[in-house]
């Protein structure tokens, strides 16, 4: 561009895609023409036979997140009473003053002094981060703010006092959760950034739900009408993008982390309702525009001491040979999951291997294999 003084530099996505190494060259090449000043243009001419080949191919997905929110929502539905996650820190721990005969204002000053230690800052009553807190930690928290007036520690009439940094962290990590109150921090942890000791490793692991195949999204496009009103036409329109597939999900659950949350070996009722919840589990959005409530297809659980192991589906899953989009994937899994247990040998220390699917088993029969399996070990 210097030397011969170009002064117009076309390229496009033809070459681009010619090979793993042309893009970058065009990307190069269109840097260094702009520091000459050469007028530079881009023909995009997309062909989707030269593309096909190169990076992965277009899979649906739904969040980690998506799941292990509708897992804590079907926890409660069970039965379990969770923590909660929330930024009124405050009115959470002031609540539990009232109920013990607090005053307006001492639970406020408590809820409010618990939350500065526990989040950073507070503004209108909100922390500025969501704190996992269970009923229980909440109502020892109340519980400790109580305080005998007559020890001379407080002036009468002034029943509640709030607790220091130590104070709180040492009530805190004395108290511990079970399968009937805070499961769900045992099982997905919990960060407090002001007390670092107070933070809880998560024992249960989610990946994000990723399609076992290639998927092209389609737009949902919709009106409503206005019945108040007799005007032709619509009185909203709007659009969504949404999708068909078969998705791979991968959960690791840590027992031995999991054990240690709970400060307990028998973890047979935890794991159990974990499983059921995560079988039941769905996700809320759009269910009454999609009502995408489809069961497991195929499940596969191990019991295993070592790293955790993904099966993922590079290749992407094509039906054939008499075969649906769920069969085919099914017979992936499998086969990778023997070519992967082959290669570890003796580090994949599998204990013990489930199976569900339409026809195969039920949910009653996994969930004892597995109480049984897990109270031996």
């Amino acid at each position: 561009f210097g030397k011969y003084k170009v002064r117009h530099f076309h390229t496009g996505g033809i070459f681009a895609a010619l090979s793993d190494t042309t893009s970058a060259v065009a990307i190069e090449a269109l840097k260094k023409a702009k520091q000459y000043g050469t007028i530079t243009s881009y023909d995009l001419n997309y062909r989707a036979s030269l593309w096909k080949n190169i990076g992965g191919v277009e899979r649906a997905r739904v969040s980690s997140q998506c799941w292990k929110r509708a897992v804590r929502t079907e926890l409660q539905k069970l039965g379990i009473v969770t923590a909660e996650r929330t930024k009124l820190v405050t009115k959470k721990i002031a609540d539990e003053c009232i109920k013990l005969g607090a005053s307006p204002e001492e639970a406020e000053n408590c809820g409010k002094d618990v939350a500065s230690l526990l989040t950073k800052t507070i503004k209108d009553g909100r922390s500025d981060t969501l704190l996992f807190l269970s009923n229980a930690e909440a109502a020892a928290i109340a519980e400790f703010c109580r305080r005998d007036a007559s020890d001379g520690e407080l002036p009468m009439g002034n029943s509640f006092k709030s607790p220091n940094e130590k104070e709180l962290k040492q009530l805190l990590k004395e108290l511990h959760f079970s399968a009937a109150d805070g499961l769900d921090i045992a099982l997905f942890g919990r960060m407090v950034a002001q007390i670092a000791d107070l933070n809880i490793e998560a024992a249960a692991s989610f990946a994000h739900a990723i399609s076992t195949h290639k998927v092209s999204s389609e737009i949902d496009f919709f009106t409503a009408v206005d019945d108040a009103d007799n005007a032709p036409g619509s009185a909203h329109m709007g659009s969504l993008e949404f999708n068909s597939a078969t998705y791979y999900r991968y959960v690791s659950l840590d027992l031995g982390q999991l054990a240690d949350n709970l400060r307990s070996e028998d973890i047979s009722d935890a794991v159990e309702a974990f499983v059921k919840a995560l079988f039941i589990a769905c996700p809320s959005a759009r269910q009454t525009t999609m009502a995408a409530m489809c069961p497991w297809n195929y499940a596969l659980i191990t019991l295993r001491k070592g790293q955790g192991i993904q099966m993922p589906f590079n290749q992407p899953v094509r039906p054939g040979m008499g075969k649906d989009m769920v069969s085919a994937s099914i017979d992936a899994l499998q086969k990778r999951f023997e070519e992967i247990s082959s290669m570890y040998g003796s580090l994949f220390n599998l204990q013990k291997r489930f199976e569900i699917a339409p026809g195969n088993g039920n949910i009653d029969g996994l969930l004892s294999g597995l109480r049984e399996s897990i109270d031996a070990i």
